[in-house]
């Protein structure tokens, strides 16, 4: 485990913490009227946390088995690849088509149960698996890494804190300072309705550099 991939992997993981499931539903929750129950906020980031983590392990497994039948070489150009592919279709997110934000907006005010804010964060989850590309990145840069079973354990757990961090610091500014933070929240949430498809093509983009350069580094510098 070095120092670089770590960076990397604490890189993607903060790319992964601006999507919806992990930033702008926590900011929705915080947004709604009425007194801010944090155990309310806990049930859902703890369920998008734990599912990440769930998804993330079963996911190093089967790519474990694939890398394990594969030369170190051949591991890192299909690495190389990914990366090139992702930095690709990052152009193809012009910010033309805006998300869907009052769908999910209405799931959440729709019942305040704990049961449905978990069933809100596992579909929330389940959605984003077609792009939670800077995680299969991540994931891929472990997998050809030389490492055991409880160092990607471990950095699995930590890329999913990391990806929760923002959120829980906006949660701390939140209940420290109410008045202040509410206004810069409702800007957030009004600016990723506008913008969302751009974020996710910078996102991308970010997230295939980091791919692909680690896969060069491994392939041509170490």
């Amino acid at each position: 485990m070095t120092l670089g991939l770590v960076a990397a992997l604490a890189g993607l993981a903060l790319l992964d913490s601006t999507s919806i499931g992990t930033l702008f539903i926590p900011i929705w929750l915080m947004l709604t009227p009425g007194r801010l129950k944090v155990s309310r906020f806990a049930v859902y980031l703890g369920t998008i946390t734990v599912f990440y983590f769930v998804v993330g392990v079963l996911i190093v497994l089967g790519a474990s088995q694939v890398v394990g039948h594969l030369d170190g070489p051949v591991a890192l150009w299909i690495q190389l690849v990914i990366g090139v592919f992702l930095f690709v279709i990052s152009f193809r997110f012009d910010g033309k088509k805006k998300p869907d934000t009052g769908k999910w907006q209405n799931r959440i005010n729709a019942n305040g149960s704990a049961a449905a804010l978990a069933g809100v964060a596992v579909l929330a989850g389940v959605v984003e698996l077609a792009t939670m590309l800077p995680y299969l990145g991540a994931i891929g840069m472990m997998s050809t890494a030389d490492l055991d079973a409880g160092q990607i354990g471990l950095l699995l757990a930590g890329y999913c804190l990391v990806m929760i961090l923002p959120a829980l610091l906006l949660l701390g500014a939140r209940l420290a300072v109410r008045e202040r933070v509410e206004p810069f929240l409702t800007r957030i949430s009004t600016w990723f309705a506008e913008k969302g498809a751009s974020t996710t093509g910078w996102i991308l983009g970010i997230a295939g550099f980091l791919v692909a350069r680690d896969a060069v580094a491994k392939l041509f510098f170490v």
